[in-house]
C-alpha cells in the first residue's frame, strides 16, 4: 500500500487586508514576545535591575534583523548585493541567514554588557540563549509556513508537496519532500526545554557558559546534520562537499564544546537569588 504524500497548500499571509500579516512574521514577534517574558523572571529571579530588560530587547532584535541580513548578503549572494548595495536594507524582499542573525546577536550582547551591565557577556549569554532557542524553533515553522527551506525528495510517510512554492515545482513536481523545517524546529523546541530544565532545575548558571555551550551545540550541530538532506540555498553550493551552513556551522560546534568543558572544570559559582528586581523595594515585590 503507498502511503499519501502530505500536500502543503497553507497560504504564508496570515491576514491579507486591509494589511498584510505573515506567519513567518506572526512566529518572529511571538518567539521574542514570549522570550522577553521568560527573560524577566530570569532576571527578577537573580535580582537584576528590570531597566536592563528593555535595553537587551533593543540589542537582541536589532543584532538579529541587521545580522540575519548581512549574513545573507555575505555568506550567499555577495556577488549580487556587491554589485546592488541598495539592495542590501530592503529586508522586506527576504534573505536572512540564521549563523548571521548568531553573530548579530553576539554582537548586540557584548555592546549590552559593556555599555549597560558592565557584567561578563557570559553572564547575559547563559540567559539571553534560553528563549532564542525558543525563537529559533518558531521562525523555522515561518519557514514552513512560507513553503521554503525544505529538503530533498522522501518516501517517508510526512514527506510533503510544497505545492505553493516554485523551486518545489521546478526540481520535485509530483515528490515528496523532506519537511526539514519542521526537523529543525522539533530539535530547537527541545533544545529550549533542556536549557530551561538546566536553569530552573540544575542551577546551570552557576557554571558560567554551560547554558551558552549547551545551545551552541543544540543548534548548530542539528542543523549541520540536517543540512546533509535539505536543498542547497545557493547555487554554488552544488560543489561543496560541505555547504555554507554547514562550514559556518563548524565554528560554533566547537565553540559550544570548549565552552562546555571550561565550564565543567571550573569551580561552581554560588549565586544569590532574591527573587525582586534590583530597582523594586522589598514591599512592592509581587506576590
Amino acid at each position: 500500500m503507498t502511503l499519501q504524500a502530505i500536500v502543503w497548500d497553507v497560504n504564508p499571509d496570515l491576514i491579507s487586508h486591509p494589511l498584510t500579516i505573515r506567519w513567518y512574521g506572526l512566529m518572529f514577534a511571538l518567539g521574542f514576545l514570549i522570550g522577553y517574558e521568560i527573560v524577566a523572571r530570569m532576571f527578577r529571579h537573580e535580582g537584576a535591575p528590570e531597566r536592563w530588560l528593555g535595553l537587551l530587547l533593543m540589542w537582541t532584535v536589532a543584532g538579529t534583523i541587521i545580522g540575519a541580513r548581512l549574513g545573507h548578503c555575505f555568506f550567499y549572494e555577495w556577488d549580487y548585493y556587491s554589485a546592488n548595495p541598495g539592495e542590501i536594507i530592503k529586508v522586506w524582499k527576504g534573505g536572512l541567514a540564521s549563523h548571521g542573525g548568531a553573530i548579530g546577536v553576539i554582537t548586540g550582547v557584548l555592546c549590552f554588557s559593556w555599555f549597560t551591565s558592565k557584567r561578563s557577556p557570559l553572564w547575559t549569554f547563559d540567559r539571553l540563549v534560553i528563549p532564542i532557542a525558543l525563537v529559533g524553533g518558531m521562525i523555522r515553522l515561518g519557514n514552513l509556513f512560507n513553503s521554503e527551506i525544505f529538503g530533498g525528495p522522501t518516501d517517508l510517510p510526512w514527506g510533503m508537496m510544497f505545492v505553493r512554492s516554485r523551486e518545489w515545482h521546478a526540481l520535485f513536481e509530483g515528490q515528496a519532500c523532506h519537511p526539514t523545517q519542521i526537523y529543525e524546529a522539533l530539535c530547537y523546541f527541545a533544545l529550549f526545554g533542556l536549557l530551561m530544565w538546566m536553569y530552573w532545575k540544575r542551577n546551570a548558571e552557576e557554571r558560567p557558559g554551560l547554558i551558552f555551550g549547551t545551545f551552541l551545540v543544540g543548534i548548530f550541530l542539528p542543523r549541520f546534520i540536517i543540512e546533509f538532506i535539505k536543498n542547497d540555498q545557493e547555487a554554488f553550493e552544488a560543489t561543496m562537499t560541505l555547504n555554507m551552513g554547514q562550514l559556518l556551522s563548524i565554528p560554533f560546534v566547537i565553540a559550544g564544546i570548549i565552552l562546555i568543558w571550561r565550564a565543567m572544570v571550573r569551580p561552581r559559582k554560588h549565586l544569590e537569588f532574591p527573587n525582586r528586581f534590583a530597582d523594586e523595594t522589598p514591599d512592592k515585590k509581587k506576590k
